[in-house]
């Protein structure tokens, strides 16, 4: 049983939310309200931003806030200091996460949930916390772009998998350890991986657990664009993700993204959806605002909604009971 999206507030400013351990920012920094492009920082750096559990509750927040703000069309991730993200924080460990079991991986727990599912258990209150750190990436509608300053391990690898642009540095390194750890790939890695770089090049980074540059063959094209110097990963990351604020339909975008992500297999199957898909934006606003801005020279205005100008076919996947994303409050809706 899937139950109705949990409604939740957008605020007005992102910067004012009180958050442990991670720094959300508009761009540019300062701006009184949300901004098309939102930043958001891993910031333990004297930890070397390892992850810690109350950081997963943070992205398991503002993730969703940012899916159902429609002034939020682009999210920057990266981090705070030498380092993107040295993992899991190895040190305090995940209270609590030893003990969970498969039937506690849901996204909702409360009593009524307990009632309805045999995969809840109502009594593990303290680790019933929310769904997986990729999922709260993968699930949110705003393209993110991981710019990846620094060296990155386990965790905080698997982070940037759901991302749609990855920008490394070539000083830096980067790896799947988990098994010189002794432990198997977590959040949906084993999903993602060999998609984005294919089975012959994730079995090579998992059986050997191995750090490497950016540029390694092992990573084929994981790194879309890599840079010398640490500085050049944020500044070029804020450039694209502005580009794509300003030039790109996120209902489009989205679309695009979930018919690769959502692919029923065949390329029979694929014609039959992605056909369904692009009759309905043919006739769309996004489109005829895009058409129009072509042939005016201007920055198109996109502002199509999932909400109001769906394809009849959407969602054309069935939905895993993980949780239905939240909707925004209209009463406390943030205004442009």
């Amino acid at each position: 049983m899937i139950f109705d999206p949990d409604t939740i507030d957008i605020p007005n400013s992102y910067e004012t939310l009180p958050l442990k351990d991670v720094k959300v920012s508009h761009h540019p920094a300062g701006a009184p309200e949300a901004t098309p492009v939102i930043v958001v920082t891993l910031n333990r750096p004297e930890k070397h931003n390892s992850f810690t559990l109350e950081m997963m509750h943070v992205f398991e927040k503002i993730y969703p806030i940012f899916d159902v703000d429609e002034r939020v069309k682009v999210v920057v991730l990266t981090g705070a200091g030498k380092m993107f993200c040295a993992g899991a924080d190895l040190e305090r460990g995940f209270s609590g996460m030893e003990k969970e079991r498969n039937k506690d991986h849901r996204d909702r727990y409360d009593d009524e949930a307990a009632a309805h599912s045999p995969y809840i258990n109502p009594v593990n209150t303290d680790i019933n916390s929310g769904g997986r750190l990729a999922l709260a990436i993968h699930r949110c509608r705003k393209p993110t772009i991981a710019a990846m300053q620094g060296s990155a391990v386990g965790l905080g690898m698997t982070m940037s998998l759901p991302a749609a642009i990855r920008i490394g540095c070539e000083k830096s390194k980067y790896g799947f350890v988990f098994p010189r750890r002794g432990l198997t790939m977590e959040s949906s890695s084993s999903f993602f991986l060999p998609r984005l770089i294919g089975y012959s090049n994730a079995l090579y980074l998992i059986t050997t657990g191995g750090t490497f540059p950016p540029t390694s063959p092992h990573f084929g094209t994981l790194f879309q664009e890599t840079y010398p110097d640490p500085n050049q990963i944020v500044t070029r990351a804020l450039e694209l993700a502005t580009e794509v604020a300003e030039s790109v339909s996120p209902m489009a975008s989205y679309l695009s993204r979930e018919l690769m992500w959502r692919n029923p297999g065949s390329a029979e199957e694929t014609h039959l959806i992605d056909s369904a898909v692009l009759y309905h934006m043919f006739s769309g606003k996004d489109s005829k605002e895009g058409i129009k801005a072509f042939f005016q020279k201007r920055k198109p205005n996109f502002n199509a909604t999932l909400e109001d100008d769906a394809p009849p076919s959407f969602p054309w996947w069935s939905d895993v009971d993980t949780g239905r994303r939240p909707k925004a409050s209209k009463a406390s809706k943030a205004k442009l």
